[in-house]
């Protein structure tokens, strides 16, 4: 990547900014599910997962190799200190594993219920700009895992209704036929209930939305080949 953005390396490379390179991010994200998630026997995911795990590597090199070229008062770091925070981050975050005094008192096999609750105590010391109990969700996310994400965090928080306890507008009673909805905000109302429904159930919906998408369109295409 030095010589990819040094004098005399690649034009495409050298122009290439952290603001540029999202979209090869979130693509590059996504083809890693997507091998995660293939159909494929053991050497072709192997291969194929090996493939796009190093497309994301990457990126993230990519982005260093950019901050790289910036003092540090002017943002730039470079991967070391990437690998410097992240490693500082997980002793942190994980005081019953490194810090012998919290193995005293959570031990090695305390219950995942404390173990979340610590994780959380930590980030709010890390994070204390954090004020509102949905601080820290990223918005960008796909919509489906942006709900799952609010809906944990208002359950940690109280907000979220116990399972059962609240029916939102438009949403049709159990073994009736749901009618098309009448508006976009009716049809988000219906989504946020799928998701509230497969919170609670312990279900994935954006990994459920897209094999369900794949099945559907592999259907097609064998169809379409007869």
């Amino acid at each position: 990547m030095d010589r990819l953005r040094s004098p005399g390396g690649c034009a495409w490379d050298a122009r290439q900014t952290h603001e540029s390179l999202v979209k090869y991010l979130i693509e590059e994200s996504y083809e890693v599910i997507e091998a995660i998630e293939s159909d494929g026997g053991p050497a072709a995911h192997r291969q194929e997962l090996v493939e796009e795990l190093g497309d994301l590597l990457l990126q993230v090199v990519f982005h260093a190799r950019v901050a790289q070229e910036r003092r540090e008062q002017d943002g730039g770091f470079t991967v070391s200190d990437i690998l410097e925070a992240v490693t500082a981050k997980l002793i942190r975050r994980h005081p019953q594993v490194f810090a012998a005094e919290y193995r005293d008192t959570l031990g090695t096999q305390a219950s995942e219920e404390a173990l979340h609750s610590r994780w959380e105590e930590l980030k709010k010391q890390e994070k204390p700009e954090r004020k509102g109990p949905f601080d820290g969700v990223p918005p960008g996310l796909p919509a489906l895992q942006y709900a799952e994400k609010i809906l944990a965090k208002a359950r940690r928080h109280g907000l979220e209704p116990a399972p059962g306890g609240e029916q939102p507008g438009g949403i049709p009673e159990s073994g009736s036929e749901p009618g098309a909805p009448a508006s976009e905000e009716e049809l988000g109302e219906r989504l946020f209930h799928l998701v509230r429904q497969a919170s609670v159930a312990g279900l994935d919906p954006e990994r459920a939305l897209r094999a369900t998408a794949r099945r559907w369109a592999g259907d097609r295409e064998r169809e379409s080949a007869r």
